[in-house]
């Protein structure tokens, strides 16, 4: 954050997804659940991939960082909002919003680069598999995680940078459930075009590169099983649930952030949000979806399950 920022605003006003309060309780229940089941199923998943030694290698190292990852990507947004559906004055104060935007994006844009680089992962383990354990050992795999949490901490250090480094001197009324940047801007009284240079070629650009990697891997990925005469559905169905998760987290960020202006609008944006922040895209979803297709994520679970009881 500027350390000049001379906004008077001192707190944002959240307008949530309903201003009827019988709504708002049944949405407070609703994403009560949601929350609790996000993060239940990536708890047991983390802890399964960890205390199950038959499911130590790389593709697991990244699905338990990609479950710690929705953890913390869900619980900076859900708590608040929880909160909000219940509290009269809905409002987060403007240090609270300048977190709350710090790691959203930090965690959106770190989620962006380990997609990418669990598609190597099963681009080595498809095309190479007799040298997978050896390209894919232990160091190579903390330099990966410790890359994607890098690349997201410096980029969403230089976007909070420029965000706050305006002034916001009112209104002070965010028609969203969470702070976001896009609204923001629309709030501060500075002048805010080097701010949409920025994010359109910063968005772009760590959207696009990720996802180009991504296909790529997949090119080589598809071009190997075809010329593969027999287990070809064995092959592919190791990279399926990470298709599902690709597919779904760079549809609904690329709807939100380089779909043209005037598609946009705030109710399908705060719908879409939802999707990919507190529901559909990653952070509920993610251990059904790499859990469901996997007899060792089955059978850890159930060894799990009767280590607890």
């Amino acid at each position: 954050m500027h350390p000049r920022n001379h906004s008077t605003v001192t707190e944002f006003i959240l307008l949530g997804l309903s201003t009827d309060p019988s709504t708002q309780i049944l949405l407070f229940q609703i994403f009560l659940i949601i929350y609790l089941a996000t993060l239940v199923g990536n708890f047991l998943l983390i802890l399964a991939v960890r205390t199950d030694g038959r499911l130590h290698n790389s593709m697991y190292f990244f699905l338990s960082s990609l479950s710690f990852l929705d953890i913390c990507y869900t619980s900076i947004i859900v708590p608040k909002m929880l909160v909000n559906f219940l509290a009269s004055k809905k409002t987060i104060s403007f240090t609270g919003c300048a977190l709350q935007v710090y790691f959203y994006l930090f965690l959106g844009e770190t989620e962006c680069v380990l997609l990418a680089f669990m598609a190597y992962d099963r681009f080595v383990a498809i095309c190479n598999p007799l040298r997978y354990n050896a390209i894919m050992n232990t160091e190579v795999c903390i330099w990966m995680i410790g890359a994607s949490w890098s690349t997201g901490c410096i980029i969403s250090s230089m976007d909070m940078y420029f965000t706050y480094r305006l002034t916001y001197c009112g209104p002070n009324v965010i028609n969203h459930f969470f702070c976001e940047v896009p609204l923001l801007l629309q709030l501060s009284c500075s002048d805010i075009s080097v701010n949409n240079i920025i994010k359109l070629v910063g968005g772009t650009s760590l959207l696009c590169i990720p996802l180009t990697l991504i296909l790529i891997s997949y090119f080589k990925i598809f071009a190997a099983i075809v010329r593969i005469h027999s287990g070809r559905y064995k092959a592919f169905s190791t990279c399926i649930s990470h298709l599902v998760v690709v597919t779904i987290f760079y549809g609904t960020a690329m709807f939100m952030y380089i779909r043209p202006k005037h598609l946009a609008t705030e109710d399908a944006d705060k719908l879409v949000a939802v999707f990919y922040t507190v529901t559909i895209a990653t952070p509920m979803l993610n251990p059904l979806i790499y859990s469901l297709r996997n007899k060792d994520v089955h059978q850890a679970l159930r060894r799990l399950g009767r280590c607890i009881n």
